[in-house]
């Protein structure tokens, strides 16, 4: 069970490791937070996870908002990570980095996948002991990581970022399933606390035997994702006018996020007068074929920061078939960019959208009804307008310094109860 368990957790690894987000959301700024921490309070906290700057992902851009959102507020926060191949063209980015081992993950160059590290985690950690440690990845480094954590009777919060038991159907490997949704309840049950993105994401975990679970929301940057940024000469490169409706896709260009289907509800969307063009922004292994056979779509490739979010803002429909997010940070910044939602109601969609009103929701899994949806809101611009002006504004609360706030609690219930694994 041992072995099996450890080829579940590279499986683990090497999906995490290669669902990068070519959108570049790992491109952020500085918060703007609340006032610091009195002394007595600061915290020495780590943060473990296979994946971070200067990766390019939504579970690295997530974790560089938490690192920057405490250290604002006074704590002393640490990383461990894989050395990449980017490391080896300069000096560290970050002095509080502690770089472990990493292997070559094949067909994807550049990239590194964590190995175990338990030994030199109790070494690092023995020299400089943090308070608490937040495992954010669930693969050999971080099994490692809560191990060596163990040892010298640290507290860990772990991180559910990726729902790895749904991917691995898309990935062809569907006998793997029950090992890796055992593996990873056995992972999270060690750890004092584990961190979930949504309520209902909690719940079907709860069903699944995980204990210990707190919801962690997203914030967005509405400073960079913004309908001001909308621009008439990038429509006009796309081959539309002002009036003409353009369907968005963005994110990472692969099995899981089921865009085929995204494809079909654009061209029921064209087919009742709707929709002109279709825009994905991303890359990934499905990006080939996909264009091979549809040579009219627009492909962006990976673009970041202000570009991503013009292309954003120039977009009518932002169009998310995925069945296998914990969250999805693009539900967000789209619609802080003025873009109507079609979706289905789980994750971020489900806590954000509200259907009809600034967006439609689809029940999970239902594709016949994800196309009809598309295609009813093409046929009502007003409608779609409606939904486009009200997008913005029900997005006034979800900001990144509340995000911190409620992490920060967590960590901090975790060091008060002073349950280490088990």
């Amino acid at each position: 069970m041992a072995d099996l368990a450890f080829l579940a957790a590279t499986i683990i690894t090497m999906i995490s490791t290669i669902d990068r987000d070519p959108r570049g959301g790992a491109a952020h700024a500085r918060l703007e937070i609340g006032p610091a921490l009195a002394p007595r309070s600061r915290r020495r906290v780590c943060v473990v996870s296979e994946t971070y700057p200067p990766e390019i992902n939504g579970v690295a851009m997530t974790l560089a908002r938490l690192v920057d959102g405490l250290r604002g507020r006074g704590h002393a926060v640490s990383v461990v990570r894989p050395r990449q191949w980017v490391d080896r063209r300069g000096p560290l980015r970050d002095p509080e980095e502690f770089l472990v081992h990493g292997a070559p993950l094949p067909g994807y160059g550049g990239l590194q996948i964590g190995l175990p590290a338990a030994g030199a985690l109790r070494r690092h950690w023995t020299r400089h002991r943090p308070d608490v440690v937040y495992v954010a990845t669930e693969g050999p480094l971080g099994w490692s990581a809560v191990r060596a954590a163990t040892r010298l009777r640290l507290p860990v919060v772990s991180g559910f970022h990726t729902n790895f038991h749904s991917y691995a159907k898309h990935y062809h490997a569907g006998w793997i399933v029950r090992v890796v949704a055992g593996y990873l309840r056995r992972f999270h049950n060690r750890t004092t606390a584990t961190v979930v993105a949504t309520a209902d994401l909690r719940a079907r975990l709860n069903a699944l035997g995980f204990t210990n679970l707190s919801v962690l929301g997203r914030g967005v940057d509405s400073g960079l994702f913004t309908p001001e940024r909308r621009c008439a000469a990038l429509r006009a490169a796309w081959g539309v006018s002002e009036h003409d409706i353009v369907a968005l896709y963005v994110g990472r260009i692969a099995p899981e996020k089921n865009l085929e289907l995204a494809v079909e509800a654009h061209r029921a969307m064209q087919q009742v007068g709707g929709a002109r063009r279709f825009v994905l922004v991303g890359d990934g292994p499905q990006r080939a074929a996909l264009q091979k056979r549809h040579p009219d779509l627009v492909f962006c490739g990976a673009i970041i920061g202000e570009q991503l979010a013009a292309h954003y803002a120039s977009a009518d429909v932002f169009l998310f078939p995925s069945e296998t997010e914990t969250f999805g940070n693009v539900v967000l910044e789209a619609m802080a960019s003025g873009l109507a939602l079609v979706a289905y109601d789980y994750a971020a969609a489900r806590m954000h959208v509200t259907h009809g009103e600034t967006g439609v929701l689809i029940p999970y899994g239902q594709a016949a009804a994800f196309v009809a949806g598309a295609a009813e809101l093409a046929r009502s611009p007003l409608r779609l307008a409606r939904m486009r002006r009200r997008a913005p504004a029900s997005l006034a609360s979800v900001a990144w310094p509340r995000v911190i706030e409620r992490f920060e609690a967590i960590l901090s219930d975790a060091l008060g109860q002073r349950r280490t694994p088990s």
